[in-house]
């Protein structure tokens, strides 16, 4: 905030971006609660800003504006107020649909806007010993903070009946909430596999353009990630679409019936839910760019951090004691890893040999923080 006058605070729903808003907000001597905060689901907000111009050019110091991809016509409005000589204020902006925010503030408030995501809550918050309660039910603060776990099911059921009955047909999904339903349970069970967009559409009798065009909207409000493939040389056998993941493990585990710990470890799932909890953790401690790596002979790694000429991959095994395997001795040839982070959710560190470590998940997020 100090560096741009317009800074987007971006994230999935309830994952604490107006609690954080009004936190910066209550500690800015410039801020005026009763002028200088608008919520854009609220009427009385949506009438005070009938006329944008009239309603922002005004106002003094910190101005907050929550949801605002409600309103995309204001993008241009703050480019104006912005620049003028000695602006008056600068604004904090709350969006929980990335793809439309940013490219509507790349092409208004190019060089004048800075993005910072905010997730749900990550291992430097809650801490490592209340890891397998995260793993169980997410980050979501009223689902990671419920009594208990029913409560934390009950939360995350009626989150997911909100957010596939109103809020997809906000950020653009027309489908039947029957259809939405469906395509939410198909991404549940194939959770960590790579993307059969023929396979999906076959399964929701749709078009493979209806479901590439539903998996951006998802991915764009945070809810999956559609991790893509690393490749260089396009002459190898490699896979080329991306792999599919629901980003909430807790969301994961309330599409595909998990209520309890016991029924996770024990369940087919458990190793896909792990792959996907340690990976979003592992991705919240490092900025560089991820990518997975498969070929079709079966030689693969879950995921390929790049950052600048560097490259680091990592393995996610739900196992008590992993080993090295024949395709992680190819993937450090091939893709001249400098090392593989084996991740498993015991607490040991040993060798498997040459630049290859076996750590914790807790561990593996110490070393990312550097990455």
């Amino acid at each position: 905030m100090d560096i741009f006058p317009v800074m987007a605070i971006l994230g999935p729903r309830q994952c604490g971006k107006t609690t954080l808003a009004r936190s910066i907000a209550a500690n800015d001597p410039s801020h005026d609660p009763a002028l200088n905060y608008f919520d854009l689901e609220s009427p009385v907000s949506l009438a005070r800003l009938e006329e944008p111009w009239t309603a922002l050019s005004g106002l003094k110091g910190l101005v907050v504006i929550d949801e605002i991809q409600r309103r995309p016509d204001l993008f241009p409005v703050l480019r104006v107020l912005v620049d003028r000589p000695e602006a008056p204020a600068n604004f904090l902006i709350l969006g929980s649909a990335s793809t439309e925010l940013i490219r509507q503030s790349s092409e208004s408030l190019t060089g004048r806007i800075g993005h910072l995501e905010l997730t749900p809550f990550a291992m430097p918050e809650y801490g490592p010993e209340m890891m397998r309660t995260s793993w169980l039910r997410g980050g979501y603060p009223r689902s990671f903070l419920a009594k208990t776990d029913n409560a934390s099911w009950l939360w995350r059921e009626a989150y997911l009946r909100t957010y596939l009955e109103q809020d997809v047909r906000e950020f653009g999904i027309g489908a039947s909430v029957g259809v939405v339903r469906r395509l939410w349970q198909t991404i549940g069970y194939r959770h960590a596999q790579v993307v059969n967009l023929s396979e999906m559409a076959r399964d929701l009798q749709v078009s493979s353009q209806t479901v590439r065009r539903y998996l951006d909207i998802l991915a764009g409000t945070f809810a999956v990630r559609l991790l893509p493939p690393w490749f260089e040389n396009a002459g190898k056998r490699l896979v080329k679409s991306p792999k599919l993941y629901i980003r909430d493990s807790g969301l994961l585990h309330a599409v595909t019936g998990v209520r309890h710990l016991s029924e996770l470890e024990g369940s087919f799932g458990v190793g896909p839910s792990w792959e996907g909890f340690a990976m979003e953790e592992c991705l919240r401690a490092t900025s560089a760019a991820p990518y997975f790596w498969t070929t079709h002979n079966a030689a693969e790694i879950d995921l390929v951090l790049v950052s600048g000429r560097s490259r680091l991959g990592v393995e996610f095994k739900f196992a008590d004691a992993p080993k090295r395997t024949r395709s992680m001795l190819t993937v450090l040839d091939e893709l001249h890893l400098e090392g593989i982070l084996v991740v498993y959710p015991g607490e040991a560190a040993y060798s498997l040999g040459d630049r290859i470590q076996v750590v914790s998940l807790p561990e593996a997020v110490r070393r990312l923080s550097g990455f």
